[in-house]
């Protein structure tokens, strides 16, 4: 359990620092990382990844949703065919980042266990 929750923790702030300086895409690379070097069984790597940047993106988009007072989120929303659903809009958009990070832990998982020929995590 403290594993599961500590990468969890791990993905959110690699996540969040690989935003600072890759396009979108670099949370997998941080979910692959992470999944990577705490060994799980892969259900809960990929959960984890999943989880991190889920939590992460929904937190990110609400603050950034909050400074333009809704205005940029409730316009996309309207292109989009959302009838102007911020609320809407952002759990699609953590949704999508949630499973690209969370196929790249599992894969990292997956990884980890042909690399170093290792068995299963209890």
């Amino acid at each position: 359990m403290i594993k599961y929750i500590l990468s969890i923790l791990v993905t959110a702030l690699l996540s969040f620092v690989s935003g600072l300086y890759l396009p979108w895409w670099g949370i997998a690379i941080a979910a692959f990382v992470v999944s990577a070097a705490i060994p799980q069984k892969p259900a809960y790597s990929f959960l984890s990844g999943f989880l991190g940047v889920f939590l992460l993106w929904e937190v990110l988009a609400w603050w950034i949703d909050n400074k333009n007072n809704g205005i940029l989120t409730q316009k996309i929303a309207y292109i989009f065919g959302l009838d102007g659903s911020s609320l809407l809009l952002i759990i699609i958009t953590s949704l999508i980042g949630a499973l690209v990070a969370g196929f790249a832990a599992l894969a990292g998982s997956y990884g980890r266990r042909i690399v170093f020929h290792a068995p299963l995590p209890e």
